[in-house]
């Protein structure tokens, strides 16, 4: 038994090789199903795992206030209600609304970040070494770091000291530290910034690049020394608590929506003009964004493959109308019908199997190379990869029964008489 087995096997790959061109066209065929399904999940995967742990990292405990809010707005039509977000635009938090609620708010147990983006596109100058004009200057006071999920590779942060006297010191990225001290400890040196000098007191871990937005690319300097630095009438301030025990988290959430509207001047009939989101709820609406595009994903992919379905089915079917003379003979010869449709069978499944693989090999690359484009966490996407494996199977079954049935069937005689 299996002696025949092994036999047909081998008369299947001869019969593949015999007819290369098409056998590749129906690889490709059935590969772009499988390299559409791998590719878009392993994208959407990396998406899903760089924005998940960005925001992960801020902790649990965490909750913003910020300029722009997401709200949901009810539509009906088609039979139904259909809820929809939009962005809803806020006055900027000014210095003034920031430092008030700074220092009015005293919840127990909680640290408030307060900080803004001086510049995105800053010359940072060691000695008679410059970088590109693309450093991002962040002013921030002590707890800007730690309630940031930055960590430091090594030196100190910032402290209530720094901050309050406007010290000249700074905080550099990874990436930052590597264009200006290649070779060098950087601690205790002096860089420049737009003429003003500050000594480097720490590096931070390497963070990653987002989007193209290098986040080890940055420093970190002294709220009040930034804003002699750079100045502008509409600088967007912003706000991060972060809370000791997420149990507290609610409570302390509620008090500064209640502080921060007292700073905003609402009375108690109008709705806020600011955001308040909470790191769980950025997560949880990323993770149904990611949602709606695996369902994209698998929709797309599904047409892709049933299209490869009927075509390897009619390439089989082809196939055997070709090789009627060989069924024949082979019948002829003492060969039964279970042990024809066998060898059509196991051709469709070698085929299928290698589309899978090749499809699986691309779809790989994509995900990588849209990673590696977007600055994304590529990680290996072993449930595509095994969904792609069992469909490409599927497919070679669905597609191979009928053709292998179809030979099996045929009249020896007749076969023999066929040109």
């Amino acid at each position: 038994m299996f002696s025949l087995a092994k036999e047909n096997i081998r008369i299947a790959f001869t019969s593949i090789k015999s007819q290369l061109l098409r056998t590749v066209l129906t690889v490709l065929i059935i590969a772009i199903g499988i390299m559409a399904l791998v590719g878009i999940l392993s994208g959407v995967s990396a998406l899903e795992n760089t924005i998940s742990s960005n925001f992960s990292s801020m902790g649990a405990n965490t909750f913003n206030l910020r300029q722009y809010e997401l709200t949901v707005r009810v539509s009906s039509g088609g039979g139904g209600h259909r809820q929809r977000e939009r962005t809803k635009i806020n006055p900027v938090i000014s210095y003034r609304d920031a430092k008030q609620f700074v220092d009015e708010f005293d919840y127990p147990g909680t640290k408030t970040g307060f900080w803004f983006f001086g510049s995105n596109s800053t010359e940072v100058k060691y000695g008679n070494t410059k970088t590109d004009p693309e450093v991002a200057i962040i002013g921030a006071n002590e707890y800007f770091i730690s309630n940031s999920g930055l960590e430091l590779e090594f030196g100190r942060g910032l402290n209530v000291f720094d901050v309050t006297n406007g010290n000249p010191v700074c905080v550099i990225g990874s990436d930052l530290k590597k264009a200006l001290f290649p070779d060098e400890d950087p601690l205790n040196k002096t860089i420049s910034i737009r003429g003003s000098k500050f000594k480097v007191i720490g590096v931070l871990k390497e963070k990653g690049s987002t989007f193209g937005n290098n986040q080890d690319l940055r420093a970190i300097i002294p709220i009040q020394k930034v804003r002699t630095i750079f100045t502008s009438p509409s600088i967007n301030y912003n706000l991060s608590v972060r809370v000791d025990k997420k149990e507290m988290l609610e409570g302390a959430q509620q008090e500064a929506i209640i502080i921060f509207r007292n700073i905003r001047g609402l009375n108690p009939v109008e709705s806020n003009n600011f955001g308040i989101v909470k790191s769980d709820d950025l997560i949880n609406r990323i993770g149904s964004i990611s949602g709606v595009l695996y369902t994209a994903a698998w929709v797309i992919s599904i047409i892709t493959i049933f299209g490869s379905t009927i075509a390897l089915m009619n390439i089989m079917l082809v196939s055997v109308s070709e090789r009627t003379r060989e069924i024949g003979v082979r019948k002829a010869l003492g060969a039964k019908s279970k042990t024809i449709a066998f060898q059509f069978f196991i051709e469709t499944i070698i085929i299928g199997q290698l589309g899978g693989i090749l499809g699986i090999l691309l779809g790989i690359l994509i995900g990588f190379g849209v990673a590696k484009g977007f600055g994304l966490q590529f990680s290996t996407p072993w449930f595509a990869m095994f969904c792609a494996t069992a469909i490409a199977f599927i497919v070679a079954v669905i597609s191979g029964l009928y053709p292998a049935v179809k030979a099996s069937k045929l009249d020896p005689i007749e076969s023999l008489r066929y040109e």
